[in-house]
């Protein structure tokens, strides 16, 4: 059974979008991060190696060989607008692993199809098209609009720190007391 760390909140942040940013690190820690196109499925997030030109491509990818050596990954996915009040991200933290299971593979295709049309024309049966599922471990959903942060502890609880506290990491500080005169 894997733990709910994905609200409703951020599901519905993740449906909004279509572009997420993946990131691995190999054995010597080095980092890379990647956009891809993912879908969630259950409490998981999915995503495969697809059929666009990839040099190399399927397991020898960069991405794919920092799985190997470091299943830790980190996915980003954000809102930008030169208006800062409508900032957002979520970043969730997880295990990547190659899916083995031809039942889970298809599932993940199956959602991935429905989600982009271009999947649908693509043969993405094959080694050469490895589908990766995120175990998320926790989540973080931020967003400036209702100036709160919303994180998925470990054990899955939210833990909320609105902006305007002292411990939320982007709120003014108050200014320092005046001396009388």
């Amino acid at each position: 059974m894997v733990a709910a760390f994905l609200d409703r909140a951020t599901r519905a942040f993740l449906a909004r979008h279509r572009v997420a940013r993946f990131a691995t690190a190999d054995a010597a820690g080095a980092p890379h991060v990647v956009p891809l196109c993912y879908a969630l499925v259950g409490e998981r997030v999915y995503f495969v190696v697809d059929a666009k030109p990839k040099q190399p491509g399927g397991l020898a990818l960069k991405r794919m060989r920092n799985i190997a050596e470091n299943a830790a990954v980190a996915l980003v996915v954000d809102d930008y607008a030169e208006d800062w009040t409508a900032l957002a991200f979520l970043m969730i933290r997880g295990r990547a692993d190659i899916v083995t299971d031809g039942r889970e593979r298809k599932r993940a295709l199956t959602t991935l199809r429905a989600r982009y049309p271009q999947y649908r024309s693509m043969a993405l049966d094959g080694p050469e098209h490895p589908v990766v599922r995120i175990t998320p471990s926790h989540a973080h959903l931020w967003q400036a609009a209702k100036a709160s942060r919303i994180t998925r502890r470990d054990d899955g609880a939210p833990a909320v720190r609105r902006a305007g506290s002292r411990d939320h990491p982007t709120s003014p500080r108050p200014p320092a007391p005046q001396a009388r005169r």
